[in-house]
């Protein structure tokens, strides 16, 4: 009788731990993937601040300035466009689609390749605009 008391005993200490654990595994997990997009979000954030402000640094110097930045494009972002002087940047993250804008005060026109990883993006000024480009 009491090997069986014991058992059981064991059973539900042994059950409530493991449900502990994975309890807090799930928690672990929510907040991790929401850490996740930040991070993501904020390295989008820092790649169109990068040319943005490289292309007013060019705007300002004249016609014959060029210059070449590099930047980390990071996974996720399915669509890079400039629609009046202004970097539309669209990506996906765990909680659906995010669009962010950024503004320049100077005309801007260019193309990026969507795909994630460093890139090397030359800033051309020319004459009544910014041109940048990545190679």
């Amino acid at each position: 009788m009491r090997r069986g008391q014991i058992s059981v005993e064991y059973l539900v200490v042994v059950g409530f731990i493991v449900f502990l654990i994975i309890s807090v595994v799930a928690v672990a997990f929510f907040y991790t993937s929401g850490i996740k997009d930040r991070i993501r979000i904020n390295q989008a954030t820092d790649y169109a601040n990068k040319i943005v402000s490289s292309a007013e640094s060019v705007y300002y110097a004249g016609e014959p300035s060029k210059l070449t930045i590099t930047a980390y494009l990071p996974v996720g972002v399915n669509e890079i466009s400039v629609v009046e002087n202004s970097i539309i940047i669209s990506m996906t993250t765990n909680s659906g689609e995010t669009t962010m804008a950024f503004s320049s005060n100077v005309p801007i026109d260019g193309n990026v390749s969507k795909g994630e990883g460093v890139k090397k993006i030359v800033v051309l000024a020319e004459e009544d605009r910014v041109y940048f480009n990545d190679f």
